[in-house]
Protein backbone atom coordinates (compact mmCIF):
# COMPACT_ATOMS: atom_id res chain seq x y z
CA UNK A 1 0.00 0.00 0.00
CA UNK A 2 2.91 2.18 0.66
CA UNK A 3 4.13 1.71 -2.80
CA UNK A 4 0.87 2.56 -4.35
CA UNK A 5 0.71 5.72 -2.27
CA UNK A 6 3.88 7.29 -3.12
CA UNK A 7 2.63 6.39 -6.52
CA UNK A 8 -0.56 8.49 -6.50
CA UNK A 9 1.40 11.31 -4.51
CA UNK A 10 3.85 11.56 -7.25
CA UNK A 11 1.13 11.92 -10.14
CA UNK A 12 -0.76 14.31 -7.98
CA UNK A 13 1.75 16.26 -7.64
CA UNK A 14 2.92 16.36 -11.51
CA UNK A 15 -0.69 16.94 -12.34
CA UNK A 16 -1.72 19.18 -9.50
CA UNK A 17 1.30 20.33 -8.27
CA UNK A 18 2.87 19.64 -4.58
CA UNK A 19 0.00 22.04 -3.03
CA UNK A 20 -2.50 19.33 -3.23
CA UNK A 21 -4.74 18.32 -0.28
CA UNK A 22 -4.19 14.87 1.79
CA UNK A 23 -8.05 14.74 0.70
CA UNK A 24 -7.13 14.64 -2.98
CA UNK A 25 -4.88 12.13 -2.55
CA UNK A 26 -7.17 9.73 -0.55
CA UNK A 27 -10.17 10.32 -3.39
CA UNK A 28 -7.14 9.16 -6.03
CA UNK A 29 -6.40 6.21 -4.35
CA UNK A 30 -9.84 5.44 -3.76
CA UNK A 31 -9.39 5.09 -0.05
CA UNK A 32 -10.88 6.69 3.00
CA UNK A 33 -8.20 10.05 4.64
CA UNK A 34 -8.24 7.96 7.77
CA UNK A 35 -6.52 4.81 5.98
CA UNK A 36 -4.23 7.25 4.32
CA UNK A 37 -3.11 8.83 7.84
CA UNK A 38 -2.45 5.69 9.45
CA UNK A 39 -0.11 4.67 6.78
CA UNK A 40 1.70 8.19 6.26
CA UNK A 41 1.07 10.83 9.42
CA UNK A 42 1.57 13.48 6.61
CA UNK A 43 2.33 15.12 3.48
CA UNK A 44 5.87 15.77 4.89
CA UNK A 45 6.15 12.26 5.59
CA UNK A 46 5.03 10.81 2.13
CA UNK A 47 7.92 13.32 0.83
CA UNK A 48 10.52 12.39 3.25
CA UNK A 49 9.86 8.54 2.21
CA UNK A 50 9.85 9.90 -1.33
CA UNK A 51 13.47 11.19 -0.48
CA UNK A 52 14.66 8.52 1.66
CA UNK A 53 13.83 5.93 -1.11
CA UNK A 54 15.17 7.51 -4.19
CA UNK A 55 18.69 8.49 -2.24
CA UNK A 56 18.62 4.88 -0.73
CA UNK A 57 18.35 3.19 -4.24
CA UNK A 58 20.35 5.72 -6.07
CA UNK A 59 23.19 4.83 -3.62
CA UNK A 60 22.51 1.10 -4.04
CA UNK A 61 22.50 0.87 -7.44
CA UNK A 62 25.73 3.13 -7.55
CA UNK A 63 27.74 0.66 -4.98
CA UNK A 64 26.62 -2.33 -7.48
CA UNK A 65 28.13 -0.68 -10.55
CA UNK A 66 31.57 0.72 -8.83
CA UNK A 67 31.71 -3.09 -6.78
CA UNK A 68 31.44 -4.99 -10.21
CA UNK A 69 34.56 -6.17 -10.92
CA UNK A 70 33.85 -6.75 -14.63
CA UNK A 71 33.13 -3.13 -15.48
CA UNK A 72 36.29 -0.96 -16.63
CA UNK A 73 37.17 2.05 -14.71
CA UNK A 74 35.76 4.17 -17.92
CA UNK A 75 32.60 1.68 -17.74
CA UNK A 76 31.97 2.76 -14.32
CA UNK A 77 32.05 6.31 -14.43
CA UNK A 78 29.76 5.96 -17.72
CA UNK A 79 27.11 3.75 -15.89
CA UNK A 80 27.56 5.84 -12.35
CA UNK A 81 26.15 9.04 -14.15
CA UNK A 82 23.16 7.44 -15.91
CA UNK A 83 21.51 5.69 -12.63
CA UNK A 84 18.03 6.46 -12.56
CA UNK A 85 16.35 5.52 -9.16
CA UNK A 86 12.66 4.45 -9.05
CA UNK A 87 10.88 7.42 -8.49
CA UNK A 88 12.96 9.49 -10.19
CA UNK A 89 10.00 11.10 -12.55
CA UNK A 90 9.38 13.37 -9.05
CA UNK A 91 12.55 15.25 -9.74
CA UNK A 92 11.40 17.83 -11.70
CA UNK A 93 11.99 21.34 -12.15
CA UNK A 94 8.49 22.86 -11.76
CA UNK A 95 8.37 20.09 -8.28
CA UNK A 96 11.08 21.03 -7.01
CA UNK A 97 10.34 25.08 -7.30
CA UNK A 98 7.13 24.22 -5.43
CA UNK A 99 9.43 22.23 -3.09
CA UNK A 100 11.67 24.59 -2.32
CA UNK A 101 8.63 26.98 -1.52
CA UNK A 102 6.43 24.85 0.18
CA UNK A 103 9.11 22.34 2.22
CA UNK A 104 12.47 24.08 2.44
CA UNK A 105 13.66 21.39 4.64
CA UNK A 106 12.99 18.68 1.99
CA UNK A 107 14.02 20.89 -1.12
CA UNK A 108 16.94 21.47 0.95
CA UNK A 109 18.14 18.01 1.38
CA UNK A 110 17.22 17.16 -2.31
CA UNK A 111 19.48 19.96 -3.23
CA UNK A 112 22.46 18.98 -1.55
CA UNK A 113 22.09 15.78 -2.85
CA UNK A 114 21.89 17.29 -6.68
CA UNK A 115 25.06 18.78 -5.96
CA UNK A 116 27.31 16.42 -4.51
CA UNK A 117 28.40 13.10 -5.92
CA UNK A 118 31.20 11.30 -4.45
CA UNK A 119 31.24 8.23 -5.68
CA UNK A 120 31.98 10.00 -9.17
CA UNK A 121 34.20 12.04 -7.86
CA UNK A 122 36.43 9.18 -6.65
CA UNK A 123 35.83 7.05 -9.84
CA UNK A 124 37.08 10.29 -11.60
CA UNK A 125 39.83 10.68 -9.96
CA UNK A 126 40.87 7.36 -9.90
CA UNK A 127 40.28 7.96 -13.65
CA UNK A 128 42.85 11.06 -13.67
CA UNK A 129 45.46 8.84 -11.46
CA UNK A 130 45.14 6.12 -14.12
CA UNK A 131 45.27 8.50 -17.05
CA UNK A 132 41.94 7.57 -18.69
CA UNK A 133 41.12 11.12 -17.86
CA UNK A 134 42.68 14.26 -18.65
CA UNK A 135 44.33 15.74 -16.00
CA UNK A 136 42.35 18.82 -14.47
CA UNK A 137 40.34 20.52 -12.17
CA UNK A 138 38.04 17.78 -10.37
CA UNK A 139 35.86 20.72 -8.75
CA UNK A 140 35.36 22.09 -12.06
CA UNK A 141 34.81 18.22 -13.81
CA UNK A 142 32.45 17.61 -11.27
CA UNK A 143 30.52 20.96 -11.29
CA UNK A 144 30.35 20.69 -15.27
CA UNK A 145 29.06 16.92 -15.03
CA UNK A 146 26.33 17.95 -12.35
CA UNK A 147 24.86 20.31 -14.14
CA UNK A 148 24.88 18.81 -17.17
CA UNK A 149 22.77 15.74 -15.56
CA UNK A 150 20.63 18.25 -13.69
CA UNK A 151 19.47 19.61 -17.05
CA UNK A 152 17.68 16.32 -17.15
CA UNK A 153 15.30 17.63 -14.10
CA UNK A 154 13.71 19.81 -16.77
CA UNK A 155 11.11 17.08 -18.40
CA UNK A 156 8.94 19.78 -20.13
CA UNK A 157 12.05 20.32 -22.43
CA UNK A 158 12.43 16.35 -23.00
CA UNK A 159 8.76 15.21 -23.15
CA UNK A 160 8.05 18.62 -25.96
CA UNK A 161 11.47 16.99 -27.58
CA UNK A 162 9.87 13.31 -27.28
CA UNK A 163 13.42 12.49 -25.20
CA UNK A 164 13.42 10.02 -22.60
CA UNK A 165 14.94 10.85 -19.62
CA UNK A 166 17.62 7.38 -20.22
CA UNK A 167 18.10 8.75 -23.83
CA UNK A 168 19.01 12.11 -22.51
CA UNK A 169 21.44 10.61 -19.80
CA UNK A 170 23.52 8.98 -22.47
CA UNK A 171 23.84 11.54 -24.85
CA UNK A 172 24.86 13.82 -22.07
CA UNK A 173 27.06 11.06 -20.80
CA UNK A 174 28.50 10.95 -24.37
CA UNK A 175 28.90 14.01 -24.83
CA UNK A 176 30.89 14.71 -21.64
CA UNK A 177 33.12 11.64 -22.21
CA UNK A 178 33.61 11.73 -25.97
CA UNK A 179 32.58 15.05 -27.16
CA UNK A 180 30.71 16.39 -29.89
CA UNK A 181 33.35 16.63 -32.65
CA UNK A 182 33.18 13.49 -35.43
CA UNK A 183 36.70 11.70 -36.12
CA UNK A 184 36.25 13.58 -39.81
CA UNK A 185 36.72 16.40 -37.99
CA UNK A 186 40.70 18.13 -39.23
CA UNK A 187 39.80 21.79 -38.64
CA UNK A 188 39.85 21.44 -34.83
CA UNK A 189 42.18 18.30 -34.37
CA UNK A 190 44.81 20.03 -36.45
CA UNK A 191 45.18 17.05 -38.74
Amino acid sequence: MKTRIIQAFIEETRNNGIKFRMDDLAKRLGISKRTLYEIFSSKVDILDSIIDLTLSEFDEQTRLIIDNPEFTLAEKIKKTIVVLPKYNEFYDLRILEQLKRFYPEQWERVNRELNQWDDLKALLEEGIQSGIIKDMNIDLLMKLIIGASNITLDRQFFLGHSISVTESFETIVDVLLSGILTEKNDEYTGT
